[in-house]
């Protein structure tokens, strides 16, 4: 496969896997928890901190669980004004950088370069968070797109590329543009295995419905047919066929090839999926079940801004809600909420966890309690946000659409939206309306006013109050955290910033098995932590830089004899302690593996 080379590609190559872990420390003052309740690490995450640093200390509690990542990283127009800072060790790195300019501007002509450089360790680590049937979105323009799909291709595999949409960002040209009026932006789409990805779709319409027929009465339900013969060369498509009423098909139609092996046609049409026509002597198609296809219509790449938002939009959403003219000086292009929101339909189930490590503005939280609330999920954000204004704006922002927020004027929901032609609202107009009655019925109470109109062929139904002193706000809740001190070896030697029993399980766990450890129980007397299919994995400590030197600490005899008495499986066990009072082979006769703190800790985080 070809790669993307970049300058200081080398050095970036592996840099992820010598980040230091973290512990993520709560910031009780500044979070916001539900009425009763104590911040925790397992509520919604507003983290306040370095986003790559961040996103290595969420391994050991998120590898592998988050559904839906949405990042909107800089475009690096040469406008914004972002930093490099990297720690990377390289020298001659270090001296490239300090040679060069940051913050990077438009005359820096390594620009790209650096853009590269901060993204790769990133989407690595992204790519260890997300799940087995999770996708990762992207937003971008031309700066920057199409590097970016060469290294997802390296990150992310080839195959697992999903899709590039256009999102129409103005709703009217920019006639200051010198050439053209650049009126869209990217939204790049990877699974993590295109295999088991687990997608959405939008509300199915009733023209949609309305092209599937039954016409052969099949048991299955109404079907529609797609043809069987492509223009794409297949060297297993150039069969002859028979038709049930005898007529010879000598092969697919001239420049065309049959689309699946005959095998695989002998098996759809034993199968009841091949359509002769009414005859059956017609070309073959295959037939495409209602009942097979997702719950509705399948994306298109092209989203308008009348689905998902423009930027005026955004600014306007933005100022709002934190009624302060500075918002429009900090954020020059957000993204609405409402486009979000389509990722967040198309690629989360109501409990899924939805992760954005460009946190600015905190639309990805707010789209996430607004989709819960519209279906009454329980899905749950992660934000990492760098700068300053990660408490002052990113967080201010969810305090407000949680609790309400000072607003005077009149406020619009969109409560449905369906494609129709007059033809079809005729044929079916009373399944409209009465779809439409049921919304009124069902959320009219909340609203002033439910107002409904059909225009360019699409049905808009929108809930209008009139809102005098407090906008309503959403419900919901965060724990806002920062970044402690690094887990490493001389924090365990001199007992300072030593990490929490919790925090360092989680760490040890992961390193351990690669794998995330869902719930940390009190200290046991056997050490026990958490198991996988292979291992149990067990610690002995206390963040007590006295009692790491005492004997108390070591791994002995009565604690292998817990260690062994508690296990049922006959799994291997792994022990992490500062020390041990058996000999090793002694140990591996009893199928345990024993890793030393704080040197094991130190050796196998990388750092």
């Amino acid at each position: 496969m070809p790669t993307l080379e970049f300058k200081g590609k080398q050095f970036v190559y592996s840099h992820h896997l010598g980040v230091p872990f973290r512990e993520l420390k709560v910031i009780s003052d500044k979070s916001f928890p539900a009425k009763g309740q104590e911040p925790s690490l397992d509520d919604n995450l507003i983290i306040h901190g370095d986003n790559l640093e961040a996103l290595k200390a969420l391994l050991p509690t998120h590898a592998g669980k988050v559904d839906c990542i949405f990042i909107d990283p800089p475009y690096n127009t040469g406008n914004e004004g972002w930093c490099y800072n990297d720690n990377v060790r390289s020298p001659l790195m270090r001296e490239w950088l300090k040679k060069s300019a940051n913050p990077v501007d438009k005359e820096d002509l390594e620009r790209h370069d650096k853009w590269l450089c901060m993204m790769w360790p990133r989407l690595n680590l992204l790519r260890e968070l997300l799940s087995e049937k999770g996708a990762i979105v992207i937003t971008l323009d031309d700066n920057e797109i199409h590097r970016l799909r060469g290294v997802m291709d390296e990150v992310f595999g080839e195959d697992n590329f999903v899709a590039t949409s256009l999102w129409q960002k103005n709703y009217s040209p920019k006639n200051t543009a010198e050439f053209f009026s650049s009126d869209h932006d990217y939204v790049l789409i990877y699974a993590k295995n295109k295999s088991t990805l687990e997608m959405g779709s939008l509300d199915r319409t009733e023209a949609q419905e309305g092209r599937y027929k039954n016409l052969d009465n099949d048991p299955r339900g109404p079907w529609k047919t797609s043809d069987l013969s492509a223009r794409n060369p297949y060297s297993e498509g150039t069969y002859p066929l028979e038709t049930p009423s005898g007529r010879k098909i000598d092969g697919p139609p001239r420049g065309n090839y049959w689309r699946v092996s005959k095998a695989k046609f002998d098996e759809l049409d034993s199968d009841g999926r091949i359509w002769w026509g009414k005859d059956g002597s017609s070309i073959p198609q295959i037939k495409r079940f209602l009942s097979d296809i997702r719950a509705g219509r399948v994306p298109q790449t092209l989203w308008f801004y009348s689905d998902v938002g423009h930027t005026d939009e955004a600014k306007k959403e933005i100022k709002q809600i934190l009624d302060f003219e500075t918002t429009a000086d900090v954020f020059v292009t957000p993204k609405p909420t409402r486009l979000v929101e389509r990722v967040l339909q198309l690629f989360t189930a109501n409990d899924s966890v939805v992760l954005d490590s460009f946190a600015g503005s905190a639309t990805t939280a707010h789209a996430v309690l607004e989709a819960n609330k519209k279906d009454d999920g329980n899905r749950r954000f992660i934000l990492v946000e760098c700068e300053d204004y990660a408490d002052t704006l990113t967080a201010e922002r969810m305090r407000r659409v949680i609790n309400g927020y000072p607003y005077t004027g009149t406020q619009r929901d969109e409560l449905h939206r369906e494609n129709i032609t007059w033809s079809t609202f005729e044929k079916k107009h009373s399944k409209v309306l009465e779809h439409v009655a049921s919304i009124e019925n069902l959320q009219g109470h909340e609203y002033d006013k439910i107002s409904k109109q059909i225009k360019d062929g699409v049905l808009t139904v929108t809930g209008e109050r009139k809102v005098k002193g407090t906008a309503p706000g959403l419900g919901g809740s965060f724990t806002y955290c920062t970044l402690g001190e690094p887990i490493d070896i001389e924090s365990l030697l001199t007992g300072t910033g030593l990490p929490t029993f919790e925090a360092l399980a989680r760490y040890v766990f992961y390193t351990a098995t690669g794998q995330s450890l869902a719930k940390v129980g009190e200290p046991a007397p056997d050490g026990f932590i958490g198991e996988t299919d292979l291992f149990r994995v067990h610690l002995f400590y206390q963040p007590d830089r006295e009692w790491l030197r005492s004997n108390e600490a070591a791994l002995n005899a009565e604690r292998v004899s817990a260690i062994e008495q508690s296990s049922k499986s006959g799994k291997r066990a792994i022990v992490f302690a500062v020390a041990k009072f058996m000999s090793q082979k002694e140990l591996t006769a009893r199928r345990i593996e024993f890793c030393q703190l704080p040197y094991a800790v130190h050796r196998i985080l990388g750092d």
